[in-house]
């Protein structure tokens, strides 16, 4: 079974709707995406395409006279907990009366005239997390046995415009060189593993594996041929390979072996297939675990259409918790003091970025931690998510 970003479009579809297809599409071949990896569902099709355990994000367009089209999924949609985004038309006023009342709660989007549908299709791009800046994959291996594939596949996948952890290419002079391996596997997305015969032999390699499943990451298994799959990972998509998927036949000269172009090209769709499960699994769970945290202490909080979380404070005034995989950088601090002035339906007191910090280096959540007494944005560990909503 494949996996896929589903784009979901409801309520009363015309010419407007037919234009964010087209544009989103086209920048998915701008940022070189494989267009297979998503699946774009309406009503006819809906049945029929939509998986609830695959990542998804719906546009619901709202209509001028009030005739609500498909409140039925838009119903399954929010069991699902899918993120919904309304689209409504001409003055603010106007969004009771075009968009139906079980997505009330959710931030809509004013549309005034042609080209806010490219805002339209950045919050779906957004809500996938496709930009180069946090598609990273790390690649797991062992020197002695497959480095020229190594080398092949992270080639391969940065001209995917994936942003890839190679050891031998990526750790700087200077740096302490496990610490930082451990430190940008947590941040990454997928691991794809170069299941060799001897792989499992190093006691780093079987680290490795330890330190995805701890972290819930996605690996992509490519089993050498003449080896036996090895049960490493919970999440574990394994690809046997055969003889000639390697030019000339030759697998097993770390110099010399290299991967069809063909191959390399399948395992580039599966890493980004493997990436779409687990994006949503990984979101899922920091979000669950936040959530059951903030009920706990009666906490009244709602998940939103651009993944965020927001708590009711009173008085049209709400908090804000933005999800963050990865290690939270500058840029998701300015994109979320930016979503706050973005926001003009309440007041919104304070915006947090809710975090695992799980093996990021001690330098960097020193650094964080400095940063909170400075910055609008905060910072919120998930080891430390019921101390901090039983204090505030």
């Amino acid at each position: 079974m494949e996996f896929r970003y589903q784009l979901i479009l409801l309520g009363t579809l015309g010419e407007l709707s037919e234009k964010v297809i087209k544009l989103f599409l086209s920048r998915i071949d701008d940022l070189k995406l494989q267009k297979d990896a998503f699946t774009i569902i309406k009503s006819n099709n809906f049945d029929s395409d939509y998986k609830g355990n695959q990542p998804a994000y719906t546009i619901y367009f709202g209509d001028l006279d009030g005739q609500f089209q498909d409140l039925n999924i838009l119903g399954r949609l929010i069991k699902d907990g899918t993120m919904i985004l309304p689209v409504y038309y001409n003055k603010e006023e106007d969004f009771k009366k075009q968009i139906p009342c079980m997505i009330h709660g959710q931030n809509g989007f004013l549309y005034h005239s042609s080209g806010d549908e490219e805002k339209i299709v950045s919050y779906a791009i957004e809500s996938f997390e496709l930009l180069r800046s946090s598609r990273k994959i790390f690649i797991s291996y062992k020197r002695n046995e497959s480095s020229s594939v190594a080398i092949q596949l992270y080639e391969a996948l940065e001209r995917n415009k994936f942003d890839v952890f190679l050891d031998t290419h990526s750790i700087k002079p200077g740096e302490p060189f496990q610490d930082e391996l451990w430190y940008r596997m947590a941040d990454c997305d997928v691991i794809v593993l170069l299941n060799t015969k001897g792989f499992l032999s190093s006691v780093w390699c079987k680290e490795e594996i330890a330190e995805a499943n701890t972290k819930q990451i996605g690996i992509v298994q490519l089993v050498w041929p003449n080896h036996k799959l090895e049960n490493t990972s919970e999440i574990c998509f394994p690809i046997q390979l055969k003889e000639e998927n390697f030019g000339n036949n030759i697998f097993d000269d770390k110099e010399r072996s290299r991967l069809t172009e063909e191959f390399i090209e399948k395992v580039v769709k599966k890493v980004e297939s493997v990436r779409a499960r687990n994006l949503a699994s990984r979101q899922d769970n920091l979000i669950t675990e936040f959530t059951n945290s903030a009920r706990k202490f009666n906490k009244k909080v709602n998940l939103q259409p651009e993944r965020f979380i927001t708590e009711e404070r009173g008085e049209n005034k709400k908090r804000i918790f933005i999800p963050t995989i990865g290690v939270p950088q500058s840029i998701n601090c300015n994109q979320s003091e930016e979503l706050k002035s973005q926001i003009k339906t309440y007041e919104v007191e304070d915006v947090y970025l809710i975090y695992d910090d799980l093996r990021i280096r001690d330098k960097w959540l020193k650094h964080l931690d400095w940063l909170n007494k400075y910055l609008e944005v905060k910072t919120i560990k998930k080891h430390e998510f019921e101390q901090w909503l039983q204090q505030n």
